[in-house]
């Protein structure tokens, strides 16, 4: 078996997902790995959440052409609710071999205020699981 055939990417739509997709595209082209880009719409009405996926499959879209570029084959993904529980059904649902996402580097006060998606999936899923840093816009 290849190692990394099927690689989850966790898009959340900041300046940090720039650098997970350049990490993941460099681990992934030589591999010969299929991306599936995942971005989970969190949204409190239907119009916020029309417009939210909207945006959303503009810049998945975006990363998925780039991708193709470079010869790595991705599909873009979206689903709604709560990010940690929908990454959590989609690892659940089909089979992966690598969950990779962005970590921000919150100072303390925002990590208490907001939770963080990595920490509360890091001991749910049991495929390895890549952070990368990059700058949030």
């Amino acid at each position: 078996m290849k190692a990394y055939q099927n690689i989850l990417v966790a898009i959340d739509g900041s300046g940090a997902d720039d650098a997970l997709i350049e990490q993941v595209s460099a681990l992934a082209a030589p591999l010969g790995s299929r991306v599936h880009l995942l971005h989970v719409v969190h949204s409190h009405t239907i119009d916020q959440e029309r417009a939210l996926r909207e945006q959303a499959g503009e810049f998945l879209e975006r990363y998925r052409a780039a991708m193709q570029q470079q010869g790595i084959e991705a599909e873009v993904l979206i689903r709604s609710g709560e990010p940690d529980r929908e990454i959590l059904k989609e690892i659940e649902e089909r089979r992966y071999d690598l969950l990779a996402m962005a970590a921000h580097g919150h100072r303390l006060f925002s990590r208490l205020l907001f939770g963080s998606v990595s920490r509360a999936l890091r001991n749910k899923i049991d495929i390895p699981l890549l952070l990368v840093r990059g700058e949030a816009r």
